[in-house]
């Protein structure tokens, strides 16, 4: 275990500061410094005298390790930093409400190198609350509102138990003024009521009753004035009237404070497209225009949709609560689910639990916290871990997010910015609590140029004839080199031709896309070397994670090996360190050679040393036998070729061998020496097995059928027996007697003459 340890803290120690992080970076040269520092894992020296002759300038550009072992005295490596522009302590003090900490940070990001920072929240207890209260005054909700004109005390009385200061507001919707939604007959338009006998107000899709005020009594007399209205489909302006209501903050009274807007309705809502079917096409522009009444008729503008209207909600800090009757619950919890930071209550249908729902929402609310950024700039990343209750700190993720939160806790998120390119504005970014007026403003910035002061123009260093800055030249347009030493003649053409000596065929890349051309020659790049670049001294072949094993140095991609090692990895050992023999025997027994490290066996044997025979019951083994059975003289074969290499044993009496041949067995073995022996003797003599196996076969089977038969009958006539018993023994038992059948007439009739005397 403490091995283990000391490897992980090894490997961390070798590590880069952005390897930490969870980001290998390894440095790619470029040839400005401004370009180098916009590559992960770079620094530029910028020390005058450092190149050597021929090397490019993006030899400066490397990682700050590589340049110091380089001797660079005058590397530019700047670091991401940051710095707290305000940085206030967590307060609930009335006047100076603090529940976000640091307020303002600015940031400088290296492309490559993350930089994060805590951030604190905590709810502030007694925190101003806005609510507005938004109706729908369709005929359906006639009940409704006669039980909402008694709530407002009911409802700032239920606010004052998380804060004093607190206002409330109120607003109705109904739907657009236009065919199909609204009739357009004069008598429906100034009496919408399905039934002449009610008395109802003229239809409009939003209209502010009450801005928001802290006085109960004012809530009570305005919504005690509304009537109730009506509309010809389903589906109301419920979209229309959030719109209004929350961009309208000047005309409804919103504060920087908690903002929380209820919904009530008892049927679903129109979205954007719905429109279409009055003729309105004109996409919603999410601007208020609500008339010197405070009324919105809708009818110049479609229906928003869900997506902007959870945007200007967003941007507005708004806290939405949804009250609408069980069956329509289902349509707006499916909404809600698309609102960030709303919820969905049901409400009774003659809204008496209106106040006990909006406590119940508030709680859920104000106990869910979600941390979260506008849209980031291209080229930088924002992510997020939550440590929430118990401190236990959550996975990274696109935002922060606890719930269960309650009053006076303290919550703590770490954020980190990484920039993946050049910010082309350092617009600052909000990042801040959904539903809360907390924001923290960062104002980003990348170092994507270098900051060197020793720019000289028409410079000797560079020879007169281009501009010395950050320790490099950079040449005018009729020179090139290092020191801008090369001339180019105004021919445009000379460029190709200076470029074409630099190319090692008509196909290849200039240097072989290993260097750069400079004055007809290559400079290479790195490792690489030679004519053309072509080399590199770093691509040979490894062996035991090393280069060339550790056994030889690599040139041109070539290992060359050490005395006493050999093949393309140097991996193979001197012939002595060889393991391609018995102790005692020759070299893979002489069936084989030993180029490297084992043996490479010749056709026909196997083993680690040759020092078996492949396929031992072969013809070629088969051939030798029957010429040394039969006195080297066996028809179809010729011995001596047969028997090359080969010494034949006879071995004493009859034996048994794997290999089987005509009445005679043999077996191959191969010596230390590299010999190969046959040893040969006659088969036992044996009765023939396969007559042996057949007839006890064929007996066995025929035994086992007759046992069969035997069975089977002795088991019949044991049942027939059985049968038969219980037969006598039912007919013992039987009773018979002799019946007349009632029905049954005989045959013979009798009739007697009454005047008949009996006298024949």
């Amino acid at each position: 275990m403490q091995q283990t340890w000391f490897m992980v803290i090894a490997i961390l120690c070798c590590l880069g500061p952005n390897d930490t992080l969870g980001i290998w970076q390894s440095c790619q040269p470029q040839p400005t410094c401004s370009k180098c520092l916009r590559s992960p894992g770079c620094a530029w020296c910028k020390q005058k005298v450092f190149l050597k002759s021929g090397e490019s300038n993006e030899r400066r550009c490397d990682s700050p390790e590589s340049l110091r072992s380089r001797k660079c005295e005058n590397v530019i490596n700047p670091k991401s930093e940051m710095e707290f522009r305000m940085d206030k302590p967590l307060s609930s003090e009335k006047d100076d409400v603090i529940q976000l900490k640091p307020q303002s940070i600015e940031v400088k990001l290296r492309i490559g190198q993350p930089e994060e920072f805590k951030v604190l929240f905590q709810r502030a207890e007694g925190y101003p609350i806005d609510l507005y209260y938004l109706m729908d005054l369709s005929f359906s909700m006639k009940d409704d509102l006669d039980k909402i004109k008694n709530l407002g005390q009911d409802i700032l009385t239920t606010l004052h138990s998380f804060t004093s200061d607190r206002h409330i507001g109120f607003g109705s919707f109904v739907d657009k003024v236009a065919l199909p939604y609204v009739s357009q007959q004069r008598s429906r338009l100034a009496n919408p009521c399905p039934s002449r006998m009610e008395k109802c107000q003229p239809a409009f899709s939003f209209r502010n009753i009450l801005p928001l005020t802290n006085q109960a009594k004012r809530f009570k007399e305005e919504v005690s004035k509304q009537n109730i209205s009506g509309n010809l489909d389903s589906p109301e302006a419920g979209l229309d009237a959030i719109m209004q209501a929350a961009v309208c903050r000047n005309e409804i009274g919103w504060r920087n404070v908690t903002s929380i807007l209820v919904y009530t309705s008892d049927d679903t809502f129109h979205m954007a497209g719905d429109g279409r079917l009055a003729g309105i096409y004109r996409p919603h522009d999410g601007q208020c225009h609500l008339d010197s009444k405070s009324a919105y008729e809708g009818t110049l503008q479609d229906y928003p949709s869900i997506g902007h209207l959870s945007t200007v909600l967003q941007s507005n800090n708004m806290q939405l609560i949804f009250a609408v009757t069980e069956e329509i619950y289902p349509a707006y919890k499916a909404l809600s689910e698309l609102i960030p930071h709303s919820v969905v209550g049901v409400l009774k249908n003659d809204s008496s639990n209106v106040v006990e729902l909006i406590s119940d929402a508030y709680r859920n609310l104000s106990a869910s916290i979600v941390f979260e950024h506008e849209q980031a700039p291209a080229g930088l990343s924002i992510s997020y871990r939550s440590s929430c209750e118990g401190g236990k700190e959550s996975n990274w993720s696109t935002r922060g997010e606890c719930n269960g939160i309650k009053l006076n806790q303290q919550v703590e998120f770490t954020v980190r910015l990484n920039a993946t390119d050049c910010l082309t504005k350092n617009a600052p970014i909000n990042i801040k609590v959904q539903g809360i007026n907390a924001i923290l403003t960062v104002y980003v910035e990348t170092i994507c140029d270098c900051d060197c002061e020793d720019r000289q123009e028409n410079s000797s260093h560079c020879n007169y004839n281009g501009t010395f800055h950050c320790g490099m030249c950079s040449c005018d347009d009729k020179h090139l080199g290092q020191m801008c030493e090369c001339q180019l003649s105004d021919d445009f053409d000379s460029i190709k031709a200076m470029s074409a000596l630099c190319r090692q065929t008509n196909n290849s890349d200039i240097c072989n896309g290993n260097g750069h051309c400079e004055c007809g020659k290559c400079a290479c790049h790195n490792q690489y070397r030679g004519l053309f670049c072509e080399c590199d001294d770093n691509s040979c072949p490894q062996a035991n994670n090393k280069m060339c094993n550790g056994k030889g140095s690599c040139s041109c991609g070539t290992c060359m090996c050490n005395v006493g090692y050999s093949g393309e990895k140097c991996h193979c050992p001197p012939e002595k360190e060889r393991d391609c023999w018995k102790e005692g025997g020759t070299t893979c027994s002489g069936h084989g050679q030993c180029p490297c490290d084992h043996c490479i066996c010749k056709k026909g044997m196997t083993g680690q040393y040759c020092h078996k025979v492949e396929e031992p019951c072969s013809t070629r083994y088969q051939n030798c036998t029957l010429c040394a059975v039969h006195d080297s003289k066996y028809a179809g074969v010729n011995c001596d070729k047969a028997c090359s290499g080969l010494t034949p044993v006879k071995m004493e009496g009859p034996q048994e061998y794997d290999c089987v041949l005509e009445g005679f067995t043999f077996y191959i073995e191969v010596t230390d020496d590299g010999n190969i022996k046959i040893y040969h003797a006659d088969l036992p003599r044996s009765v023939d097995k396969t007559s042996v196996i057949i007839g006890s076969s064929v007996t066995g089977i025929v035994v086992i059928g007759i046992v069969i038969i035997i069975v089977y009958r002795l088991l019949v006539e044991l049942y027939d027996l059985r049968e038969y018993r219980s037969f006598l023994r039912a007919q013992e038992q039987t009773d018979w007697k002799h019946t007349q059948n009632p029905l049954f007439q005989g045959a013979t009739t009798t009739i007697m003459n009454p005047l008949h005397d009996g006298v024949e």
